[in-house]
């Protein structure tokens, strides 16, 4: 629901934590890309409680629908996420007065007070697509900035229809760090979702998922699998599935309304997902707070 909620703005999503949820806004986050030299990339943050909260969400929005120039340049997931064009990953910047905020650096300094004021809390990560992309980079980030002490209060990464982010030796740098028992890293595919397949994994692209994939199907039944199936899309192999699967969405998006049918790619069918299911992946891989409902 965090990831899903991430693409309003920040007066609703105040008003949908606090006044719904019961819980406590802690921040939006309107961040500058050095590379576009403009605002791309939002988040929020929120917390179970205001005394003793036990844990803190980090919420990154994925791509806006009618921005064209996020969907082409899909690839630039560092960009977003508050790359230096001067330096790359320095640990710290030096920003102008009245300049906008780069994402990793906002977040993870909000992070580390909140965290420092309430030492038995943990945080939480999570986005749909482009902000699941963000959400898994986030971490990688952290370790490469050897930020130890945060990293151990990192209870899971959460992502929703989430493209693949690097090559294989990015792939293991990140599964070294979020490796746990439940795994931290819950990456959820939904259906013939094309997102989760790209950029290619292939010999040309060489880009590699990483951790199991909890996926659901057009029906809501939910398997953990290795990759997803028909994993760069176009395999000859799926051909009929996936025009069979197209159709039904369709005429189920018709039957049904906003409810249960749409393309498979929108947030709300990943919330769907875990709402419909009769198949218990949360409860056989997640961290014990989370509660299906």
């Amino acid at each position: 629901m965090a990831a899903k909620l991430a693409y309003e703005n920040e007066a609703h999503i105040r008003r949908t934590v606090i006044d719904l949820w019961r819980m406590e806004f802690l921040g939006f986050f309107d961040c500058w890309n050095d590379y576009e030299n403009q605002l791309t990339t939002r988040a929020f943050m929120f917390c179970d409680k205001r005394r003793r909260p036990e844990l803190v969400v980090v919420a990154f929005r994925g791509t806006e629908v009618f921005n064209t120039a996020q969907w082409s340049v899909h690839g630039g997931f560092m960009k977003a996420l508050g790359l230096q064009k001067a330096g790359g990953w320095p640990k710290e910047v030096n920003q102008a007065e009245g300049h906008p905020p780069f994402a990793y650096y906002a977040i993870r300094e909000e992070l580390k007070a909140g965290l420092r004021q309430n030492p038995e809390a943990k945080f939480l990560v999570t986005g749909h697509s482009l902000g699941g992309a963000l959400a898994v980079l986030f971490p990688a980030v952290l370790s490469l900035h050897e930020e130890e002490e945060m990293l151990q209060r990192l209870e899971g990464v959460y992502t929703f229809g989430q493209p693949r982010v690097g090559d294989e030796n990015l792939a293991a740098f990140l599964s070294k760090h979020l490796d746990g028992s439940p795994p931290r890293y819950q990456r959820f595919v939904y259906c013939n979702d094309m997102v989760p397949r790209l950029p290619y994994d292939d010999s040309t692209l060489l880009f590699k998922h990483f951790g199991a994939c909890l996926y659901y199907d057009a029906w809501y039944r939910g398997t953990i699998l290795e990759e997803e199936p028909n994993k760069n899309y176009f395999s000859p192999l799926y051909v009929i599935p996936k025009y069979a699967n197209a159709a039904w969405e369709l005429l189920r998006g018709l039957l049904i309304g906003r409810i249960k049918g749409s393309p498979p790619h929108l947030p709300h069918d990943y919330v769907n997902s875990m709402r419909l299911t009769k198949t218990s992946l949360l409860q056989e891989r997640a961290p014990p707070f989370v509660s299906p409902r």
